[in-house]
């Protein structure tokens, strides 16, 4: 059986480079003089970047230095580099089979939404440098500024289906690299969440979150869904 809606993390899913997400957090922080190891940075991944931000001050600064113009600060300078990143470095390009997978499950009726820790700014510099709405490959968008909770709570997934017109989270497909993606496919009641190994996480940290199946590419959503 399709689903009806298949929801797509961005950085690690079907975005490649998803180590440079955790190195632009801990460059941000650096530049405010708050020193974090690169794995800590990683362990956040999928969350809204505020919220990853201030846990990453709540583990590595002095409680009476954070401030929400702190975190506001922080956050700014990591969207500047992330979007000059994305807008400018030759090493941006999609997951292998990304744009094949889109465009197949388009052919098969099923919308397909993208959506992401980041925010709408960071969003666009990597939706137009991959040309997926110029291409139409996509239904739509969401990001984590434009629902009241990120990952992992649901909003993202349901903001998902209003615009897509999807009533049943049962027909919904989440598919990410990161426990917040596992989690929130989960809170959301969707019928399949899928764990992509090729990210953030690990095999063995994506089988210890809620989960359906977990795949190696994105080809493999071709097999769980007979797809042709």
């Amino acid at each position: 059986m399709l689903p009806q809606l298949i929801v797509f993390d961005l950085a690690g899913t079907t975005v490649d480079g998803a180590d440079k997400v955790p190195y632009f957090l801990q460059k941000a922080l650096a530049d405010y003089g708050v020193a974090i190891p690169f794995e800590d940075a990683n362990e956040l991944m999928g969350l809204p970047k505020p919220v990853a931000i201030r846990q990453l001050l709540e583990r590595h600064a002095s409680p009476s230095v954070i401030t929400e113009e702190l975190i506001d600060q922080i956050h700014q300078r990591f969207v500047e580099d992330m979007t000059d990143y994305y807008q400018n470095s030759p090493d941006v390009k999609e997951k292998e089979g990304a744009s094949e997978t889109f465009a197949l499950l388009k052919r098969h009726n099923v919308k397909v939404v993208v959506d992401t820790g980041f925010d709408r700014q960071i969003t666009d510099a990597i939706l137009e440098r991959l040309l997926w709405r110029a291409k139409n490959l996509i239904d739509n968008s969401v990001t984590s500024d434009e629902v009241e909770n990120g990952r992992p709570f649901p909003d993202m997934i349901f903001k998902a289906m209003e615009l897509t017109h999807v009533q049943d989270s049962k027909q919904v497909a989440k598919v990410g690299d990161t426990a917040s993606d596992m989690q929130q496919g989960d809170s959301a009641g969707c019928g399949w969440v899928i764990g992509v190994t090729t990210g953030a996480y690990t095999v063995e940290e994506l089988e210890r979150e809620p989960h359906t199946h977990l795949i190696h590419t994105l080809a493999d959503l071709h097999q769980i869904f007979s797809l042709s």
